[in-house]
């Protein structure tokens, strides 16, 4: 890996989705415009987490380097030219407007954008699994014409995956808030 020089480095590691993301945001803030945040982190789903949100708000993700089970992701924050505002997924229901959703039997796709760790334990059943870092390269197992509601842990991820959705035509696409951290419907595990 080449020596990458951080002007900070913020230790995240053993925290879940959302927390290494709302770590990062409030660190970001202490950074000057062209420095860079080392992001030491244990969350598979952090990889996708912190890409997402890099390129959502206009800091420039430079990687991410394995360093046994951590992650090491480095972000350079933006100068005020480049930076946007961070954005939401303008559409969401919550967890019980989804279980009436799911128990009215309408036609809909509902996709888990969990790590597989995640969704091992505990997913609803008939969702899709796919993680948001694979996301992209498998749009087309999902129909653009479709309902689709997206869940993770938090809500979070699932907002970066519903935008992602959008900018590819998808034009039906909930996020779920707050996911399965607070699900209450029934689950099943994977064998």
């Amino acid at each position: 890996m080449p020596d990458i020089k951080a002007n900070e480095t913020l230790d995240c590691k053993g925290l879940a989705c959302p927390m290494p993301i709302v770590k990062t945001k409030k660190a970001m803030d202490r950074l000057e415009p062209g420095q860079v945040m080392e992001v030491l982190a244990t969350d598979k789903g952090s990889l996708a987490d912190i890409r997402g949100w890099a390129k959502n708000t206009g800091h420039q993700y430079l990687g991410t380097a394995a360093d046994g089970d951590v992650l090491r992701h480095f972000i350079r924050k933006s100068r005020g030219s480049e930076a946007s505002r961070e954005t939401k997924h303008p559409h969401a229901i919550t967890n019980e407007e989804l279980l009436g959703k799911l128990a009215g039997r309408e036609p809909l796709t509902l996709l888990d954008v969990r790590e597989p760790a995640e969704y091992a334990f505990g997913r609803i059943p008939g969702a899709l699994p796919i993680p948001l870092g694979e996301l992209e390269s498998r749009l087309r197992e999902l129909n653009r014409n479709d309902a689709v509601y997206v869940i993770c842990r938090s809500g979070v991820r699932s907002d970066l995956a519903c935008q992602l959705l959008a900018e590819h035509q998808f034009k039906r696409v909930y996020n779920v808030v707050p996911g399965m951290s607070e699900w209450t419907g029934s689950t099943e595990s994977i064998d």
